[in-house]
């Protein structure tokens, strides 16, 4: 018998490869595709940071009528926890709209522009990846770098589109006379532009890791570095910063200085790591395997642990990273504003003594200047705590939307016991988190021998702040619960409450009304009066009401895979 070998014929090649193998085959389509896929989640986004520039501009114009009212605020710029939360404060000795337009927004600007970066790019780049839907598209005649080309375009477009929409907007509401048209884009492309390095940053770590939460986190991390970076700088020397401060993207965008001396050559900063950002990431992409990170993931146990069986350990395990990092940055960042305490009592007190209008915020009596201080920084910490059980409230969400509440709720774990798992870890975790924020400035404070107010008094604000903290976590999960696609109403909840915390005392002939949609309304003045017990049980009943609501709510509706 013969058997007669016969060559296999070359397979046709690809259209990709008969355009000379392009890396960018398919790229238009993505841009389309990926548009058509987030249209609403970009329209919110677009729609909110407009709306954010159009609110603010519009109630610092109705401020400005109220004579004194932005200088006050200026000399809050001034302070150590106005740089934290402002910058370097350009323009405070003549304190116009536009100049607190730039020293108060810029950086919560470039935050939820990072964020949006941030999340954009690892959605569509390691998400993909991770969820073997990129495998299936590059199945097509799609190049190896179209999908991440694709993803940072669209972002460059939306990002565009909010600078551009947002200046008309700060220019048509507060006049062209108060807020020329090109500082507010001076303001607007700065602030996109310092928000696309991080979302470079986010390109480059999704060439490093393997899952999207881990990409998510790091680039987080690295926002986080650079703000630390940025605030130490900055509080060197007010106003203006030191060199360290240019360390940070964020810096970058302070430093253009809308509407007091406008500047275009820091945005070349950010256009240049950016192209560098990108080219890095595209040197990483075309050496690592596809679906893989350039850093391999720890290999774990072929089986799990009798004690990993279970929902509760489980919530644990993909919450633990996140408590963890909190922890460190706001300790560190409490404690070192604790180690201010010996110095603020004369520095408020010039203060307020330069500026009565201040004595709303700070009080008039010397001897409490130390407390009011340590009460605002209280609220801040507070509110970072809040933003953090908002974030863990959602983690529900976002095991069902990736179909694994789906798979987890397949095995004998009941509804109740699963969501009640996410939500005891997530509790858990703000109360920690709320309490290493509380006892790290009592540590900062007594580390320079500033032992007054004691450990009590602390324990008794932390106390009183609990309940408070954990309605955003019930309100999260009812929202969640009832309406999924509500659930943003608890970041504007959460905004709500740092407007009206801050900037309500200063303004004259505020109706009571207005403060009592915020919980923090309902806590005693932190370590001015004394802890109160019936309001301590109207918020834990409150916080009680809305997670019956929420556990009542999941129990009754559909689980959806995505």
């Amino acid at each position: 018998m013969t058997t007669t070998l016969e060559r296999t014929a070359p397979a046709a090649p690809s259209a990709s490869a008969a355009r000379g193998g392009s890396n960018l085959a398919g790229t238009l389509r993505l841009i389309r595709f990926i548009l058509r896929r987030d249209r609403v989640r970009l329209a919110v986004w677009t729609g909110s940071l407009v709306a954010f520039y159009a609110y603010f501009t519009y109630a610092l114009g109705l401020m400005s009528e109220t004579q004194g009212a932005l200088q006050a605020r200026a000399v809050i710029m001034e302070t150590p926890s106005g740089v934290v939360m402002g910058g370097p404060g350009y323009g405070v000795d003549n304190y116009t709209v536009g100049a607190a337009m730039a020293n108060e927004g810029t950086t919560w600007v470039v935050l939820a522009l990072a964020l949006m970066s941030i999340m954009h790019v690892v959605r569509h780049t390691r998400a993909e990846e991770e969820s073997s839907r990129s495998e299936l598209v590059r199945a097509a005649v799609v190049g190896r770098h179209a999908p991440a080309v694709a993803a940072v375009v669209t972002l460059l477009v939306v990002n565009a589109v909010i600078a551009v929409v947002s200046a008309v907007v700060m220019t048509g509401v507060g006049g062209a006379d108060e807020l020329p048209l090109a500082d507010s884009f001076g303001m607007t492309v700065a602030c996109a532009l310092s928000a696309m390095v991080f979302g470079a940053v986010a390109l480059v770590v999704c060439q490093l890791t393997e899952h999207s939460r881990g990409a998510t986190g790091l680039s987080l991390a690295v926002f986080g570095l650079a703000f630390m970076i940025e605030v130490a700088g900055n509080l060197r020397e007010i106003p203006g910063g030191t060199t360290l401060s240019w360390f940070s993207p964020i810096a970058w965008a302070q430093q253009a200085r809308a509407f007091v001396d406008l500047r275009w050559w820091p945005a070349a900063l950010s256009v240049v790591a950016i192209v560098l950002l990108l080219w890095f990431a595209s040197v990483l992409a075309s050496r690592r395997d596809f679906g893989g990170g350039m850093i391999a993931s720890r290999k774990g146990r072929a089986d799990a642990k009798a004690s990993l069986r279970g929902p509760l350990v489980l919530a644990w395990v993909q919450q633990r990273m996140a408590l963890m990092w909190s922890c460190i940055g706001l300790g560190l960042m409490w404690m070192a504003t604790g180690t201010m305490l010996p110095d603020i009592g004369t520095m408020v007190g010039d203060l307020v003594g330069d500026n009565p209008t201040l004595g709303a915020l700070f009080g008039d009596d010397p001897g409490q200047f130390e407390s009011a201080f340590l009460g605002v920084m209280v609220l801040y910490g507070a509110l970072c705590c809040a933003a953090y059980a908002i974030v863990m409230g959602l983690r529900p969400k976002a095991e069902e939307t990736t179909g694994r509440a789906e798979v987890a709720l397949s095995t004998p774990v009941a509804r109740g016991r699963w969501f009640g798992a996410q939500l005891l870890v997530a509790g858990i975790g703000t109360v920690v988190l709320l309490a290493v924020s509380v006892y790290a400035m009592w540590v900062g404070a007594v580390s320079v021998g500033a032992t007054d107010p004691g450990l009590d008094v602390y324990s008794e604000v932390f106390v009183s702040y609990l309940p408070a903290v954990l309605v955003y976590l019930g309100l999260t999960a009812a929202l969640y619960a009832w309406v999924p696609r509500a659930t943003a109403a608890g970041w504007a909840l959460l905004a709500y409450t740092f407007v009206i915390g801050m900037f309500g005392p200063l303004v004259e002939d505020m109706p009571e009304e207005a403060n009592w949609l915020s919980p923090f309304h309902w806590v005693p003045e932190p370590f001015v009066e004394s802890f109160d017990a019936t309001q301590f049980l109207w918020l834990t009943g409150a916080a009680v009401v809305l997670f019956v609501l929420a556990f009542a709510g999941f129990r009754r509706r559909d689980v959806v895979a995505s």
